[in-house]
């Protein structure tokens, strides 16, 4: 029954999902298309989406409280990303800084995991021992890469993001499409 009503507030929010795909999938190619696109105007282009993406969840979140159980982990998760957009905008340079350098920090960080679980790890076979191990290298290497030049770097995740907002916008498009063909059943 719960499925149900959740499927119908779903369906009533379908121009919000195909507006915010939209506005994803611009995103995208402004990040992937823009050759000039700083990290610091990338962070706040990116907080902006944030922005978005947590009044969204917030709409979305309040319009389930009677259908869904778990509508207070988007609320949350909503607020939290409303007070992220919020320092990414106030903060632009330092939040670019710090946002390369936590990317940095990640790879090196996964890639030891990766090498540690390779190694170490009995319930992997020879051949994923082998690739958790390589993997983990790369990750090493990526985070070398980043923390030495970050510039670059953040480019390139930029690139990366930037793919994904123009995937996920335009799939978030075809599910309200379909929750709008569900809604004139």
């Amino acid at each position: 029954m719960a499925k149900q009503e959740l499927s119908s507030t779903a369906k009533q929010l379908w121009g919000l999902g195909i507006a915010f795909g939209v506005v994803s999938i611009l995103f995208g190619i402004l990040a992937l298309f823009w050759p000039g696109l700083t990290v610091s105007l990338f962070i706040l282009m990116f907080g902006i989406f944030v922005l978005v993406w947590g009044v969204i969840g917030i709409i979305v979140s309040i319009s389930s409280t009677g259908t869904d159980k778990f509508w207070w982990l988007e609320l949350i998760f909503s607020i939290l990303a409303i007070g992220l957009a919020v320092y990414l905008l106030r903060n632009p340079v330092e939040a670019a800084k710090i946002w390369i350098f936590f990317v940095g920090l990640t790879f090196l960080v996964r890639g030891v995991v990766d090498i540690l679980e390779g190694l170490f790890d009995s319930n992997r076979t020879g051949g994923n021992r082998v690739l958790a191990v390589i993997l983990g290298g790369l990750g090493i290497v990526a985070g070398i890469i980043t923390l030495t030049y970050p510039v670059s770097a953040g480019l390139v995740v930029i690139w990366i993001i930037g793919l994904y907002a123009l995937l996920y916008g335009a799939l978030l498009i075809a599910f309200s499409f379909r929750a709008k063909a569900e809604l004139e059943k």
